[in-house]
């Protein structure tokens, strides 16, 4: 059963522009492996942590560096869970699909539970 469904959309640029504007932002929102990916990818994955908020809708805010974006050895992006995220998806399976083109990065999350 579908407990969730997230999406997001981010301003590649803009996104750029804010990280060049804000120093920390990037320590902030990243953990130190996902700082390693391309603005592009960056934004897909600040867009997969919005995504993942909208899904679970929780009660209060949750940490960034909780739900990190891996890709598996096939690519396919999946979040690593820690902390009181973890404790939020205990149980459910969170399906994660990401896009970046054309100066846009997106991300779609469904939880899904049995």
């Amino acid at each position: 059963m579908i407990d969730g469904i997230g999406i997001d959309v981010v301003d590649i640029e803009r996104f750029k522009t804010s990280l060049d504007r804000t120093p920390g932002l990037l320590e902030k929102l990243f953990t130190v492996a996902e700082r390693t990916k391309p603005v592009a990818s960056l934004a897909a994955r600040f867009a997969a942590k919005e995504a993942l908020v909208k899904a679970l809708s929780p009660d209060v805010g949750l940490s960034w560096h909780d739900a990190e974006v891996v890709n598996l050895e096939n690519g396919k992006p999946v979040f690593l869970f820690r902390g009181t995220t973890a404790d939020l998806v205990d149980g459910a399976q969170v399906h994660l699909s990401l896009s970046h083109d054309a100066g846009i990065a997106s991300a779609m999350v469904i939880v899904e539970r049995s």
